[in-house]
């Protein structure tokens, strides 16, 4: 008879283990798109994932410390006052890791008056009177005293990720004292972090030395008199404060619990809350950790849903006699060496599969005219990878008319991960056997690519079939239909023709760069005397910072004081200094060279860049520019415009022509809100700010100054954002009571803006969802969260995602005018990019002013505002000169 398995508890100290994963990861590295901190929740859940995985518990709890006092603050109200502030973006997250745990389905238990410790140390007695392994896991040493046979200590000596494992031999080991005379050690040299004072001149090793020869605190005590040498008389001179060390470093241990163990069994996650709050707090790669941990799923099945045989005999007669609508799925590799090596199709019940590999030239010439036929209609996942993967091989895809990625994004657009297997595992539960990864449509593992491509069509049709009635139900079916769909042809048009690069002034620009970052450093080390500090290492900055020129402290950190590039911007603006100003231009001259060089690395043997352009990134819908990004171009910077002058006219065209929108946000907002005042500034052809600003500040127009037109920019565009008094004011360097008052006479002036913003807040809350002028929505359920710091990340969602949503619909309805306009008119002219609002045509000789005259007609055209929209056009042979 075998025998039952032991049962594991794990124990975990939730706000010592929080801490630590706050100071272990860089706050400014962990932020939601809204700014939310998140490194905290980030570095707490990886640590207890782990741990789960790696121990496999069958009982878990988390214990936290409440708010205010607790018996021993009573007992002695200076017990832990010596702690530093909590740093103000932890706090924001303890909430939010207990949402994590609710979703995770592990019980969080807290006891008013009592610490997190003396729970762990109830239910660790109570685990192990129940033949429970326990596993307890703090950064506290006090519970060191917890450890026995059954009860290990998993203490972190590191970050979250590296735990150390305390037995009571290795306790014994460590400190020369079993783990139940832990707490009279500490007792005697006291605990710093507890504001526990211990016995002067006594260290770990002389109160080892003494608990040994005397059989612990009670016989060092009653022998304080003959405990020889300056530290017995020191010991006498402090008994007191060694017996109240002692009272308040023992952990209880029969408290009565708020759950028992058996409410804190495991019985696995909630995957629908799982996906919320990584799609909330845009954890893109954790989400991957998490959901194995759903009930049921632990070890999840691999499948492909129902089962379908795949055809593979007589695949291709059968699939060229298609017409109507499919489902298509493209088996290869996408990027530079773009390849196809299988096509699967599913029609109905019935699926097949090709091997490309295996056609005869007549075969593939018949799937090329089937493929390229838009009387088929198509419905395949990430169409535009699969167009390029076929064009490939010379074979053209038409007819397409729909994208479950896209779909799938449309759907919840704050979700991550578009990927098939992931959309595939969200909506319908089903994890396929082989799986997308990196630049490969389809790795086609363990199976034939034709038999894999097959199965991932027929998947693919099962996808659409319910994602078609999710965009339709959010009322986007034709925003879907005729504006995204249509776009994927636009898009990977664009992308396969790139765009001309002049390599040698890319190269010479990267040299000036690193140049330039050589004379910064030089300026820098001259600033400290000469001494040729490491500008890249942190620990050295704090030491020529805080401790040699005395700063003002930065953000505190784990390892100091931050020296990253917000906190040094803050600090060169209260404390100018030559070091800080040199090392700032290093930096800035560094990135740049990173970026050039990173330019040049993605021209292909063509002498061109191929962008890749994202519909499923951007959650307003905008599009993203990726290998390489070309978003991060400085815009307004002498470099940025450097950079742009290597972007040219190819060889067989005539010059560039851009065209973008005049402040086309602003525009935008005048129109939802209806603002007379906006809306008359735009229709006289005023300038915009100025006009604002002599409102704002009772003067006349020529009399507004650059620095106010500058405060009412930047609060014109930041009200769009949710920007608040605070907020404006460390934008605009003002205290928080001058910013509200400049915000206080805006809204005097434009009372529809304001009424505009509330209404937005208050319109989503009530509906659950946003929605631009062309009827893209945005579904926002944190708008009535309880938790109030997602509630307030929901709420300037709810103010911006209109306004930046309605701005990338325009743009990508003047993208499809003009394609349109350019084929209709036989026009050898092409679309080559999209940045932001601005677009980039490559113009062939002769076709100039048709260009110039289709950009202002169809970017002009895109919508009918209640103001004009602004066009900009330029002509150039060089992005920077075509600029305007």
């Amino acid at each position: 008879m075998s025998e039952t398995p032991q049962r594991t508890l794990l124990l975990v100290d939730g706000l010592s283990m929080a801490f630590r994963a706050f100071f272990g990861l860089p706050v400014e590295n962990f932020a939601t798109s809204t700014g939310t901190p998140t490194n905290a929740v980030y570095g707490f859940t990886t640590m207890l994932a782990t741990l789960m995985k790696d121990r496999q518990p069958t009982h878990v709890a988390v214990a936290f410390d409440l708010p205010g006092g607790t018996f021993r603050t009573e007992r002695l109200p200076t017990y832990k006052g010596t702690r530093d502030a909590t740093p103000p973006e932890f706090e924001p997250q303890v909430p939010l890791i207990r949402e994590m745990l609710a979703a995770l389905g592990v019980a969080a238990v807290d006891k008013e008056r009592y610490e997190a410790d003396d729970l762990l140390a109830t239910y660790a007695r109570l685990g192990r009177e129940a033949g429970m392994r326990v596993l307890v896991v703090s950064g506290d040493r006090d519970t060191i005293q917890l450890v026995t046979e059954d009860v290990t200590l998993l203490y972190p000596r590191k970050g979250v990720s590296d735990l150390i494992e305390y037995t009571p031999t290795s306790v014994e080991e460590r400190y020369g004292v079993t783990p139940g005379q832990y707490p009279d050690l500490a007792a005697l040299v006291g605990e710093t972090s507890d504001n526990l004072p211990g016995v002067p001149g006594v260290g770990p090793k002389t109160a080892a030395k003494w608990i040994g020869a005397y059989g612990g605190l009670t016989g060092i005590l009653d022998a304080a008199s003959d405990v020889p040498g300056k530290a017995g008389q020191s010991l006498r001179d402090h008994v007191e404060q060694v017996r109240l060390n002692r009272e308040l470093n023992h952990l209880l241990t029969d408290l009565e619990v708020p759950l028992g163990l058996e409410q804190l069994e495991y019985a696995g996650a909630d995957a629908t809350a799982i996906h919320e709050m990584c799609d909330a707090l845009q954890f893109r790669t954790l989400r991957d950790r998490l959901l194995p941990f759903v009930a049921g799923e632990a070890a999840p099945a691999e499948t492909t849903g129902e089962a379908r045989e795949i055809v593979l005999d007589g695949a291709l007669e059968a699939v060229t006699s298609l017409t109507g609508a499919v489902s298509l799925h493209v088996a290869g590799r996408i990027g530079a060496d773009a390849d196809a090596w299988a096509v699967g199709v599913s029609q109905g019940e019935q699926s097949w599969g090709i091997d490309l590999g295996a056609l005869s030239a007549d075969d593939e010439r018949r799937l090329a005219g089937w493929l390229s036929d838009p009387a088929v209609e198509k419905t395949l996942h990430a169409a535009k990878d699969a167009w390029h993967s076929l064009a490939s091989r010379g074979l053209a895809l038409e007819g397409v008319v729909g994208d479950t990625q896209i779909a799938a994004f449309l759907v919840n657009p704050d979700q991550r991960g578009f990927d098939l297997d992931s959309v595939l595992q969200r909506y319908l539960g089903v994890m396929p056997e082989t799986g997308a990864s990196g630049d490969q449509l389809d790795l086609g593992l363990g199976a034939p690519p034709a038999q894999v491509a097959g199965e991932r069509a027929a998947l693919t049709a099962d996808l659409a079939a319910h994602l078609d009635r999710e965009v339709a139900d959010r009322g986007m079916a034709d925003l879907y239909r005729e504006m995204e769909i249509p776009l994927i042809r636009v898009l990977a048009g664009m992308e396969a023709a790139g765009v001309a690069v002049d390599d040698a002034h890319l190269a010479r620009l990267a040299d000036e760069a690193l140049a330039r970052a050589e004379r910064a450093a030089d300026a820098a080390y001259e600033a400290i005397g000469g001494d040729r500090v490491n500008l890249g290492s942190p620990k050295q900055l704090q030491e020529v910072l805080f401790d040699r020129l005395g700063m003002p402290k930065t953000r505190k950190i784990k390892t100091g004081y931050s020296t990253d590039a917000g906190s040094l911007q803050d600090l060169h603006a209260k404390r100018p200094h030559p070091f800080l100003e040199a090392l700032l231009q290093h930096r800035d001259a560094t990135k740049l060279a990173q970026i050039i060089k990173g330019l040049a690395a993605e021209i292909r043997e063509d002498g061109r860049i191929h962008t890749t352009f994202s519909q499923t990134v951007a959650a307003t819908g905008r599009l993203s520019s990726r290998d390489p990004n070309l978003q991060n171009i400085p815009i307004r910077t002498e470099e940025g415009h450097r950079i742009r002058e290597a972007f040219v006219v190819g060889s067989e065209f005539e010059t560039l022509v851009t065209a973008d929108y005049s402040q086309i946000e602003m525009r935008i907002m005048a129109h939802l809100s209806g603002d007379d005042a906006l809306i008359d500034a735009f229709r006289s052809g005023e300038d915009l700010h100025r006009f604002v600003g002599s409102r704002v500040f009772g003067v006349d127009p020529g009399d507004v100054t650059p620095a106010m037109r500058s405060q009412v920019k930047a609060m014109s565009y930041g009200l769009a954002y949710g920007l608040s008094s605070f907020g404006l004011a460390k934008q605009l360097g003002l205290d928080v009571g001058a910013a509200q008052a400049l915000m206080d006479d805006y809204f005097a002036r434009f009372g529809a803006v304001r009424d505009y913003l509330r209404r937005a807040v208050d319109q989503a809350r009530v509906d659950g969802y946003t929605e631009t002028i062309f009827g893209r929505r945005r579904y926002i359920p944190d708008l009535t969260s309880t938790n109030r710091q997602r509630r307030d990340i929901a709420e300037r969602v709810a103010l911006n995602a209109p306004i930046q949503g309605s701005a990338a619909d325009l743009i990508k309805r003047a993208m499809l005018g003009v394609d349109a306009r350019l084929r209709d008119e036989r026009l050898a002219s092409r679309q080559v990019l999209q940045v932001h609002d601005e677009l980039v045509v490559e113009v062939a000789p002769g076709e100039r002013a048709a260009v110039e005259t289709i950009l202002r007609e169809e970017m002009g055209g895109a919508a009918d505002l209640s103001v004009p929209l602004d066009v900009n056009v330029g002509t150039g042979a060089s992005w920077r000169a075509a600029g305007h």
